[in-house]
């Protein structure tokens, strides 16, 4: 039977919803999915309690601001992913293409070894991400347009970073700090808290919102750049905006769960199929499938064994094999 587009479009936005709400009761604590029904329903009404009080601790101090979070960084990704696809015209570019997950980490690690973990260290992060895009720029410098180059400056930057990434481990304290950074590094949301959605939240809804709104410009971009300039459009200020925006998710991402990979590169593919090569409707389903798809690799993250095991390494487990079947399904082409 053939979906409608209005009904996969009514189907994808209430899927991160009805996941939401269905993962609060996995975890250490397995918690009946009517018992979580409860527990939210007795906040919004103000009816008495039935169950355990370490239930409602367990989904409101803990799982809701983990849900929140893997939401907010799997839609965040995918949109980056999906913008930068599209400004490069090349369906393998990832988010982390300009060093920016490279940087982010070596703040991250240099964070740790200062100030352990915590608000500076997710300050080091970002400020790691931000300081590759800025060495990016200064490689690429101000009249060069060329997107190989771009692509280069990028991958002579990760490789820095990773360099002092492990110049941070070697010199890193081995009982302490060395299994934090190398624990960091591998992405999780063990730790999030709402300190940790206040912080995330306005940099990457900013960022979203922004590339949400390009997303019609970013089609245009297929075009020569003296079409672009005759239809008014400054080609620069509008690569520097997706480049800019898509930096501060990745930077923020990291700086609060760590470097998760895979997502900006296979989400995007995954919406393709669904909707068309379209950047209007690409980077609006990219935000939904990717809100899902984090969501769902964090659950099996904290409930498949009685240690949790870091995100990264389940992406790239599951996005491999889905990004190679793509592959495969499209012959190579981007569809």
């Amino acid at each position: 039977m053939r979906v409608s587009r209005t009904g996969l479009w009514v189907v994808m936005a209430l899927l991160p919803i009805v996941l939401g709400v269905a993962v609060l009761g996995f975890g250490r604590m397995q918690i009946a999915f009517s018992d979580v029904v409860g527990v939210l329903w007795s906040r919004v009404s103000g009816n008495g309690v039935s169950w355990p009080s370490v239930y409602e601790v367990v989904i409101f101090k803990i799982r809701i601001p983990r849900v929140l979070m893997a939401l907010l960084l799997g839609g965040g990704l995918a949109v980056a992913g999906a913008s930068l696809q599209g400004m490069f015209a090349n369906p393998l570019v990832s988010s982390d293409i300009l060093g920016v997950s490279a940087g982010a980490g070596f703040g991250a690690a240099l964070g740790i070894i200062w100030w352990g973990t915590g608000l500076p260290t997710q300050m080091m992060a970002l400020l790691g991400g931000l300081l590759a895009i800025f060495l990016v720029a200064l490689l690429v410098g101000r009249g060069t347009r060329s997107i190989f180059v771009l692509v280069l400056a990028g991958v002579i930057v990760s490789a820095l970073f990773q360099a002092l990434i492990s110049l941070m481990k070697f010199i890193a304290d081995p009982e302490d700090k060395l299994p934090t950074i190398t624990y960091w590094l591998m992405g999780s949301l063990s730790s999030v808290s709402y300190r940790d959605l206040q912080i995330a939240l306005p940099l990457m809804g900013l960022s979203i919102g922004i590339l949400w709104l390009l997303r019609w410009r970013i089609n245009l971009l297929s075009l020569p750049e003296d079409e672009l300039r005759s239809l008014g459009i400054s080609v620069g200020l509008l690569k520097g905006l997706i480049i800019v925006s898509s930096t501060l998710i990745v930077a923020t991402s990291v700086a609060v769960a760590g470097i998760i990979g895979w997502v900006g590169l296979v989400i995007p593919h995954m919406a393709r199929m669904l909707v068309g090569a379209n950047n209007q409707q690409v980077i609006p389903m990219s935000l939904l499938l990717g809100s899902s798809y984090l969501l769902v690799i964090d659950t099996l993250a904290r409930s498949m064994s009685a240690v949790e095991m870091p995100i990264s390494i389940l992406t790239a487990l599951i996005g491999a094999p889905v990004f190679a079947l793509l592959l495969k399904r499209s012959q190579g082409a981007w569809r």
